[in-house]
């Protein structure tokens, strides 16, 4: 069916309590260097960049991900992943719709197949009158708890275990929710004379954690008061500088936990804590276990 005129993605306004996402597909996944075919898909994927650094290109423009942050690909809409780190890049990838509105068998049936486009699977984006549709500004960079839960339902994705599908359920409103008011304090943060230069400072924390970032460092960078900066800061991504700081280098630590032998000690010291003592606090308080246990429960995945 001819598709030519049909405005991508399709929106839908529904009150919160219609929104019921289903998950067609949950994994982690690596990417050699390189771009691939460019392709549209029939429901969403948020595609989460955790190691190196991808871009893709979509309605004209091209969105550098580096690791930390995601991108929300909406159906219809035509787009090209590229990994651009090497060896390989390695992504986090939820395929879901909003409305459990398309069903989903396989994962070919996720692609567009461009010689038999089926018109009426294209899912429709929620949107209310609280927030923007996700799909206006597409790059996120998600706070600690959102990522966690985007693990979490890839292992239940995974394991499967009994009443899964309403555990995914679940995840999956809350993970919209993070995403949804992020994006509603980043445009109140965006009307802010000092903008900018926050912003690159944030991604600097998030390409270099373990450097000896502070309140008092960040405050001096930005030539404005530490409340003032502390402000802002929160305003942007929802957290104190300190408590982001925490939980860029909590990131690089589980990076690190799934995909190296380091010795706990040695990760410690390479995301910029002196001690393992203090490390492994931090991490069974974020995560609820301990390091130990966290990486034996990611190679089972």
């Amino acid at each position: 069916m001819d598709t030519r005129g049909i405005k991508f993605p399709r929106l839908r306004s529904a009150p919160f309590h219609e929104w019921s996402p289903s998950i067609h597909y949950a994994q982690y996944q690596r990417m050699p260097t390189g771009p691939l075919l460019e392709r549209r898909i029939y429901d969403f994927e948020l595609l989460y960049v955790s190691q190196g650094e991808a871009a893709i290109t979509m309605l004209g423009q091209r969105f550098t991900l580096t690791a930390g942050q995601l991108i929300f690909l909406p159906s219809g809409v035509y787009h090209q992943n590229e990994a651009i780190s090497g060896p390989d890049t390695r992504f986090l990838g939820i395929h879901f719709d909003f409305f459990d509105e398309i069903d989903i068998q396989t994962e070919s049936d996720i692609i567009v197949n461009e010689k038999n486009v089926q018109n009426d699977r294209f899912a429709c984006e929620a949107v209310s009158d609280t927030f923007q549709p996700l799909s206006l500004h597409p790059v996120y960079t998600p706070t600690l708890a959102c990522v966690q839960l985007m693990e979490q339902l890839v292992h239940e994705f995974t394991m499967r275990p009994l009443g899964y599908e309403l555990v995914c359920k679940a995840h999956m409103l809350n993970i919209l929710a993070h995403l949804l008011r992020h994006a509603n304090s980043r445009r109140q943060f965006l009307t802010s004379q000092h903008d900018n230069k926050l912003l690159k400072l944030i991604e600097m924390i998030d390409k270099s954690p373990s450097d000896p970032w502070t309140n008092t460092l960040i405050a001096e960078r930005m030539n404005l008061s530490i409340d003032h900066t502390a402000k802002l800061f929160k305003q942007l991504v929802g957290l104190p500088p300190n408590e982001y700081i925490h939980a860029a280098r909590h990131r690089e630590a589980r990076r690190l936990l799934r995909e190296t032998d380091m010795s706990i000690e040695r990760i410690s010291e390479e995301i910029g804590y002196s001690g393992i003592h203090y490390f492994s606090r931090l991490f069974r308080k974020h995560e609820g276990i301990s390091a130990t246990e966290y990486r034996k429960l990611t190679k089972v995945l």
